[in-house]
Order: structure tokens, then C-alpha cells, then sequence
């Protein structure tokens, strides 16, 4: 489970913050193509935190939402929004019955499992998804990025891409597409973490702070310059993300 008190700090940040524009940006243009050829009944959001994203999918693809989070502290900024049917619940025990869904979204969540235990919700979303039923999951990549800010928000691991893929396969889904993404930005970040963070210590805390507007604008560039590769079909071989699109046999 994420460190409640970054609940928080998302729902002050995730609608302007240059991140979750950016990774936004990054989604809408993965999921575009598909929406534009499939239609989907329900969709379930495991793990959706405060419900913004869940809101933004159902604002621009018309989908059934329906959020899920273990955390009461997110669902109550999602209740302020007006989202509607938000569930509290386990996505280790999903209240659903099998063959719920015909898409599933998760952003950002096993990697709050221990080591492993991520195949636990693999395999709930497998059986509550139809055959042939879409998973989308993004996770935080590579263990040499780990930062005060993973340690701040309790994430407990990382993933590669390779990893990621065996994960997939081995709970019954065939991958369709697994690429990095927020690459552009790694240099940078591997500064941060790997060097700065190192010298000068402190406490882990949260990174989701607001910046000067220029260097947000800055920030988000790089972001929406990956949205283009990766609608262009062009997988980014490193990134401190990873993007996980595939079917449920």
C-alpha cells in the first residue's frame, strides 16, 4: 500500500504537475489507436488513488469507470470530484466476479507489493478481465532509480522490462506491447538520485512539489516528445517507466 500521506500531495498536483500531464500525454497517446477500434463496456481501474485518471479516461473515451483503491485516504478526494462508483478493496481480492471487465487500467501499483507477491494481483486481473479482455499497466523501473521519493511513497520494488513480461505471461496474458517510457529524462534523474541525493542525505519525502512554471513547461517537454515515438510504434529500450499493454488469453 502507498504511504497514505502522499494522497495528499497528488490530489493538489495531478491535474497542472508536469508528471502526470506528461505521463497523461503518454497514455492518451498508447490508448487513442485502441479506443478509436474497440469499443469497451466496463473498465475497471485497479488501484486509482484519488480517481483523477479514472475521471479523465471516462471524460475522453466515454468508458464505464470503475475505480478501485485499498486506500480510504485517496477515495475521499475522488468523492469530492464526484466520481462515481468508487469501491474501496483490495486489488490482491478484487469484489468482482470473474469475466467483469472488458479492460483493465493500473498505474503505478504492484510495485507497492513485496518481492514476490506481484503475481497476487496479476492473477485477479486476469480472472476478472474477459478473454481477450485489455490489461494496461504501468510500473516504476530499474532499482538503480530508486530515490527519497520511492521511499516516501512505500513503493517496494521495480521492475525491467523483461521481468515485467514474464510476470504477464506467467499469470495467462499475452503481451502486446511493453516499452520504457519517461526516457528522455533519465540522465537527469540518474544525477538526482545516484548523486545528489547520496551527498547531501535527508529524509525521504514526497517529490510531487510544485516548480517554477518555466521549468514545468521544461520538464513536461520531454514527456510529450515520447507521446510522439511511441505513437509512431517505437518502443524506448530505457526509462523510469515501464508500460505494459496485453491481452487475457
Amino acid at each position: 500500500m502507498m504511504n497514505p500521506a502522499e494522497f495528499a500531495n497528488i490530489a493538489k498536483a495531478e491535474n497542472d504537475f508536469w508528471w502526470y500531464r506528461g505521463m497523461r500525454h503518454i497514455m492518451f497517446g498508447l490508448l487513442d489507436p485502441i479506443a478509436a477500434q474497440k469499443k469497451f463496456g466496463r473498465v475497471l481501474e485497479a488501484g486509482c488513488g484519488t480517481g483523477h485518471f479514472a475521471q479523465a479516461l471516462a471524460h475522453r473515451y466515454h468508458w464505464p469507470m470503475f475505480p478501485l483503491d485499498l486506500g480510504w485516504e485517496g477515495l475521499q478526494y475522488g468523492k469530492g470530484l464526484g466520481i462515481a462508483r468508487l469501491t474501496q478493496g483490495d486489488i490482491q481480492a478484487l469484489p468482482y466476479s470473474g469475466e467483469a471487465f472488458d479492460a483493465l487500467v493500473s498505474m503505478d501499483v504492484i510495485v507497492h507489493m513485496p518481492s514476490g507477491e506481484e503475481s497476487n494481483p496479476m492473477r485477479e486481473f486476469h480472472r476478472v478481465l474477459k478473454p481477450g479482455g485489455l490489461l494496461v499497466l504501468r510500473a516504476s523501473a530499474l532499482d538503480i532509480l530508486r530515490s527519497h521519493h520511492s521511499k516516501f511513497a512505500m513503493e517496494r520494488q521495480r521492475f525491467t522490462r523483461s521481468r515485467l513480461i514474464h510476470l504477464a505471461e506467467a499469470t495467462g496474458f499475452k503481451v502486446l506491447r511493453c516499452t520504457y517510457a519517461n526516457s528522455l529524462l533519465m540522465p537527469v534523474a540518474l544525477v538526482k538520485f545516484r548523486v545528489i541525493e547520496p551527498l547531501f542525505g535527508g529524509e525521504p519525502q514526497s517529490g510531487v512539489r510544485p516548480v517554477a512554471p518555466w521549468l514545468d513547461k521544461l520538464l513536461f517537454a520531454p514527456l510529450k516528445a515520447e507521446s510522439k515515438l511511441l505513437l509512431a510504434g517505437i518502443n524506448l529500450p530505457v526509462g523510469q517507466s515501464l508500460i505494459l499493454l496485453a491481452e487475457r488469453r
